[in-house]
């Protein structure tokens, strides 16, 4: 018959026993990293979100001595790649590059087999961008002002392209709808790089884009850039006006592009690979790499990123539901 140990006893071993496995982890967390890195990239290769990942990645590769590989694993408007991350295993080996569309499908799908906040940590912020509102040459506007009152005097006729239901470009173009008073027709495609292409050849008018994604054909002269999604216009189109100038100041969302690890990796790993990424960000050739996409670089450490992640996620879930959008 075993005799039960004292309460002082207990705790003692308690104690022995927490800092046998803490001293493990810490360990472990030294020798961190011992093999490749993979991030998956929930979205096609070439996209944004590819680019900026694979640039942030090389950067990562050389601060932790190891290899770090970009699988894209698309579908789903990102959901495939992101049950994937969440189920593998949370040692620090697999990061999950996930982006505002992920905050957006936490209220989008009503059913999801992962949770953005509750199955992920998030590990640094790599970039963001704003929303250029651009309009096919034909349109007779310049300015939003200009655009909701041809809006509204052409009715149901005039078309808003985006990527797909629920994403950025289609929530940003319902919230102008309703600030401008206007029956804009939604069209949305399977990927923006289509909405693109039909938005150039005329089959729709307008579009709410990623910067990045229409800056060359912006600086060609094929779109017309009419204002910039927030506060501050940005550097690479200075001539363009931001929405906090004109007559719609509450058109201020940006997309944004982080790095996460499943919830239960080890702190000391999650450190380690927020520092890894927010001092590879603060790299100045990182910076222009980034900035030459049209992409302002953030680098922000794990805990800021974490509470950034959770208010983006009541935030875009209020426009999700004002859009009565769901993709379920």
């Amino acid at each position: 018959m075993n005799t039960p140990l004292p309460p002082l006893r207990r705790l003692a071993v308690a104690a022995m026993l927490a800092a046998a496995t803490l001293g493990a982890t810490s360990a472990a967390a030294a020798d961190y990293p011992e093999r490749p890195l993979r991030i998956i990239v929930p979205f096609a290769a070439g996209g944004a979100t590819d680019v900026i990942a694979r640039t942030v990645a090389q950067s990562m590769s050389t601060r932790l001595g190891q290899p770090v590989v970009v699988e894209n694993k698309a579908g789903a408007n990102g959901n495939i790649g992101a049950v994937m991350a969440a189920r593998a295993e949370p040692d620090g080996y697999t990061l999950l590059m996930a982006t505002s569309s992920h905050a957006i499908n936490s209220t989008l799908y009503h059913k999801l087999d992962y949770s953005l906040t509750g199955d992920f940590a998030g590990l640094s912020n790599l970039a963001s961008v704003p929303l250029l509102l651009v309009v096919n040459p034909s349109v007779p506007a310049k300015t939003p002002e200009e655009l909701a009152a041809y809006a509204k005097a052409n009715g149901n006729r005039v078309n808003y392209a985006s990527g797909g239901t629920g994403t950025a470009s289609h929530l940003a173009g319902a919230q102008f709808n309703s600030l401008a008073g206007a029956q804009m027709t939604h069209v949305p495609y399977k990927g923006g790089s289509q909405a693109l292409n039909d938005l150039m050849g005329g089959q729709v008018q307008i579009m709410f884009a990623n910067l990045p994604e229409v800056l060359s054909q912006v600086q060609a002269g094929r779109l017309t850039p009419i204002a910039v999604t927030g506060k501050q216009r940005h550097a690479a189109l200075p001539n363009v006006p931001a929405f906090s100038e004109t007559s719609y100041p509450a058109m201020n969302a940006r997309s944004w592009f982080g790095l996460f690890v499943p919830a239960a990796t080890p702190a000391p790993v999650v450190e380690k690979l927020s520092q890894a990424i927010t001092q590879g960000l603060a790299d100045p050739t990182v910076q222009d790499k980034l900035k030459g996409l049209g992409a302002d670089p953030v680098g922000d450490g794990h805990a800021a990123f974490q509470q950034y992640v959770n208010q983006e996620v009541e935030r875009w879930s209020v426009l999700v539901k004002q859009s009565g959008a769901t993709a379920d």
